[in-house]
């Protein structure tokens, strides 16, 4: 049973990324999270900006980034400009403010393709754990350590865990499509 447990793990930790990348997707919102894969070079080190200052959201379609050590603001805004974000940032000597503009109808959309292009990356990934695990069992019923009933057994659970986190994965596409196309 040690292939079903491994299979599920890693099952678990590919919705997680998926979770994380859906997250990083802004939906109109200001969200912190847009800015954890944006690296930032601090002092010859790429850092996440959330570890280089405070991020609050004073209004809803507002972040704001108060830098630890002042002299990074300069750094920051150039990070962010060249992030995919697609956001000027503005900068007035202490605080950089990050004003998110309200999304265009055109824009839903492209986001919509990205979410689901994100959810079928997930797919294969779980596909290609559970072909995995498949060939384990198969290969541990050629060395003897199971029987062919326990081989077939293990694979439909497998097969079942797999359409579970296919599942997970259809309704945070859908959920994150909702919130995208939210008005």
């Amino acid at each position: 049973m040690d292939i079903l447990e491994t299979a599920k793990d890693k099952m678990g930790k590919t919705k997680g990324v998926l979770d994380r990348d859906l997250a990083s997707l802004r939906a109109g919102r200001a969200n912190a999270q847009v800015l954890d894969r944006i690296m930032v070079d601090y002092y010859g080190t790429p850092t996440p900006i959330n570890q280089t200052g405070n991020i609050s959201s004073p209004e809803p379609r507002m972040l704001v980034i108060a830098p630890y050590d002042p002299g990074m603001l300069g750094a920051l805004e150039k990070a962010i400009q060249k992030s995919d974000l697609g956001i000027n940032p503005s900068n007035d000597g202490r605080l950089i403010r990050l004003v998110f503009p309200e999304l265009t109808e055109e824009r839903r959309k492209e986001l919509v393709k990205v979410v689901r292009k994100k959810g079928e990356e997930a797919k294969v990934a779980i596909r290609s754990i559970r072909r995995d695990a498949v060939e384990s069992s198969k290969k541990a019923k050629k060395d003897g350590e199971l029987t062919e009933d326990d081989q077939k057994q293990l694979e439909d659970k497998i097969q079942k865990q797999t359409d579970a986190a296919i599942k997970d994965v259809d309704a945070a596409i859908a959920a994150k499509e909702k919130e995208i196309l939210a008005v």
